[in-house]
């Protein structure tokens, strides 16, 4: 076989150490590569180790035991503190638990290589392929790193308080936390007042999402049609008007219209509905609430959805109208074949997107009435979303531990359905192509 390589020019097979002895070697972080003859490669190594584990290990090793006790002395210990100690120390040990196994794995290839008879490149020339080769991932892992400290270490602290029995009675320092397991889950499924709440506030965000958003891209969609109609004049004039809504910050026109919707001094009341001799509770009864809320979104919604269509509009050929008036096509027909299919193919994304951004649209909620009115029975209001329901709950009744539970709920669902969609897109089907 050797003879053979070595006629057609191929690497020769040597016997030297074999890669299972040198990956196990390397449970000494740097011996496997002294076994290979990679002697400044296992030094580096070594001393890395040496110095992380004199450095790290104690504290790595207090920090889980934190994590998994919480603490034992409540005049001492502080849980929140012990359990954000824990989650940076678990995150240190998977990082260097990863370092680990690329040391193992190192010197696996090296011994490989050396036994196919392939050259092993040296320090310097092996630092220079890991840059040319990995410069993305370099690039990458500053952006990872704060990601993983602005994102990621919140999510595992949230994550950590949903099992915990952290709420205002057994709060810390006075308390200590305990594990709970799946108490809060079981709770929310279980306890009538829980399990209400949880069942309107979801029915609450679904019908919200669904109405206020459609209303406003219809009313959107009706508006810029009257606007682009060829016997509409001062068409510029209109559509500044109409976009007027949108140059006012948002916050601004949900207290106005909240100060304009209050029951006693509102001038809706007050100047309109006096004129019917009525007067409707627009802020204390839940219908009343939930229909003007939904009036303020779309009047703070059309404007963005208006300018988009009004741009693709303007962008169909005209040519295309009259050759559906040559062949006698109705107004209908130009607007099920032509208009219709243009603005949504343009448009479709955003679109979408006004969705999911409304079924999150913490702002309107609470400026205009902070989710109320209360309900009887309910740790929620009346027009409480599911995102505002975990605001009040975490900042009002410092009930850390069910806003976790739900929040990870509701990370749940949005998190299956945005997976749902994007494996969907045409982005994700042709990765890879380019």
């Amino acid at each position: 076989m050797q003879i053979q390589q070595a006629a057609t020019g191929g690497p020769r097979r040597s016997e030297g150490l074999r890669p299972r002895t040198a990956a196990l070697l390397s449970v000494i972080p740097g011996i496997g590569q002294y076994a290979n003859r990679r002697y400044i490669k296992g030094t580096i190594f070594l001393l890395l180790a040496a110095a992380v584990g004199t450095a790290l290990s104690a504290p790595i090793v207090n920090g889980i035991y934190g994590l998994i006790t919480l603490g034992s002395n409540p005049e001492i210990d502080d849980s929140r503190t012990l359990l954000v100690e824990g989650i940076i120390a678990a995150l240190l040990l998977i990082l260097f638990a990863s370092a680990y196994a690329l040391n193992m794995r190192d010197a696996y290839r090296d011994a490989a290589k050396k036994q196919e008879g392939l050259r092993i490149p040296s320090v310097r020339q092996a630092f220079h392929d890991s840059w040319e080769r990995g410069f993305p991932y370099f690039v990458i892992v500053p952006t990872f790193m704060l990601l993983t400290m602005i994102v990621i270490f919140p999510l595992l602290f949230m994550i950590c308080l949903a099992f915990t029995n952290y709420n205002l009675y057994n709060s810390p320092p006075a308390h200590l936390l305990d594990w709970v397991a799946f108490d809060n889950f079981v709770a929310l499924f279980t306890e009538a007042v829980w399990t209400k709440s949880l069942l309107a506030v979801l029915t609450w965000t679904v019908v919200w999402t669904l109405v206020a958003t459609s209303l406003q891209i219809a009313l959107a969609f009706f508006l810029a049609l009257l606007v682009n109609d060829a016997r509409v004049r001062f068409k510029k004039l209109i559509r500044t008007v109409f976009i007027l809504p949108w140059a006012v910050p948002s916050f601004m026109t949900v207290l106005v219209f909240a100060a304009m919707f209050n029951d006693t001094f509102g001038s809706v009341n007050r100047d309109v509905m006096s004129l019917l001799g009525t007067s409707i509770p627009w802020l204390t009864d839940p219908t009343w609430a939930r229909l003007a809320i939904i009036f303020v979104q779309i009047w703070l919604g059309f404007p963005y959805v208006f300018t988009l269509v009004t741009g693709v509009l303007q962008s169909i050929s005209k040519d295309w109208y009259e050759a559906a008036d040559v062949d006698g096509g109705s107004r209908w027909d130009k607007m099920r074949f032509i208009t219709l299919p243009h603005v949504l193919y343009a448009t479709a994304p955003l679109l979408i997107m006004q969705f999911s951004y409304n079924f999150n649209n913490f702002n309107i909620i609470y400026l205009f009435n902070k989710g109320g009115p209360p309900v009887p029975g309910q740790s929620s209001g009346a027009t409480d979303i599911l995102i505002s329901w975990v605001y009040t709950l975490t900042f009002d009744q410092n009930n850390y531990k069910m806003a976790a539970a739900i929040s990870i709920i509701m990370g749940l669902v949005v998190a299956l359905f945005a997976f749902f969609q994007f494996r969907r897109t045409r982005s994700f089907r042709e990765e890879g192509m380019y």
